[in-house]
């Protein structure tokens, strides 16, 4: 199969968000971002597809291994095929998509976080560092840009974190920090359990009320110069806000039914915010 067409239907397939954001990019970009998109999938995916741990660790190498042969070498995979002129043409840093391996890593070695300063850096790996790879397709002129992109890319993950808990907790995971939980008295058996206290919606306005900080933050920081060719982040960011309403306006449950947008929904917010920046 074509690499760029394998790209696509990847990030097709997955539904997400994502996918509506990158319709109204000019087709190089385009492709650079689909490409990465699809990277990050592939690398997420050996770790939530795969039951054998170890297995799962040799994936992970063998993606590293690919991940220097896109850098200088004939890369075997269609993603990292894609890459290729993708890097080059971006000049996209080889140990940013080492990090965001190391990344999918850190979910085999921690179901849980003791504090917020832990869970940081897995956001950072995950999620900041694609946006700093993004921010680098869709082109900027101010510094202050890749500041706008870690903490845009800190607030999805916030997000998805928020979106997805009683998803994870089928998994065993808790990504909410433990020393919080104990701060609003929530136990990680409630959340095992499913248990939708008055405590665990207080638990979660918190957490909410962080991850909009973090957009807020983000937007502070993008100059007025880059709006324009950092639209795509903040297509993204619109529909990533509009999930967290709709989380508080369900009053915040989440630990049994997984809250999203319909793709006519997700579809609206990607045109309004591309024609009103």
């Amino acid at each position: 199969m074509d690499p760029d067409q394998y790209c696509q239907d990847k990030a097709a397939a997955s539904g997400s968000s994502f996918y509506y954001s990158f319709m109204f990019l000019p087709a190089d970009k385009r492709r650079a971002i689909t490409a990465l998109y699809a990277f990050c999938r592939e690398v997420d995916d050996v770790v939530d597809e795969c039951s054998d741990e170890q297995v799962a660790r040799t994936t992970l190498n063998w993606w590293r291994a690919q991940v220097a042969e896109i850098y200088g070498g004939k890369p075997q995979h269609p993603v990292a095929i894609a890459l290729v002129p993708v890097v080059q043409q971006f000049n996209l840093a080889q140990e940013h998509l080492l990090e965001i391996i190391d990344g999918m890593e850190m979910d085999l070695d921690h179901t849980r976080y003791p504090d917020f300063k832990s869970l940081q850096l897995y956001c950072y790996r995950v999620a900041s560092v694609v946006g700093l790879l993004s921010a680098e397709i869709f082109g900027y002129s101010d510094r202050r840009t890749l500041k706008y992109a870690h903490d845009l890319g800190i607030a999805f993950q916030l997000t998805n974190i928020i979106r997805d808990v009683g998803e994870d907790a089928r998994r065993n995971r808790i990504y909410l920090p433990l020393d919080e939980l104990q701060q609003f008295s929530v136990t990680a058996a409630d959340i095992l359990n499913s248990k939708e206290t008055e405590n665990f919606q207080k638990l979660m306005l918190f957490q909410i009320e962080r991850a909009q900080r973090y957009y807020q933050q983000a937007f502070d920081h993008l100059p007025a110069a880059d709006r324009k060719t950092q639209r795509t982040g903040l297509i993204m960011a619109a529909i990533y806000r509009a999930t967290l309403d709709e989380v508080v306006a369900s009053s915040c449950h989440v630990l049994k039914e997984r809250i999203s947008l319909t793709p006519l929904r997700k579809l609206w917010l990607a045109w309004k915010t591309w024609i009103k920046n």
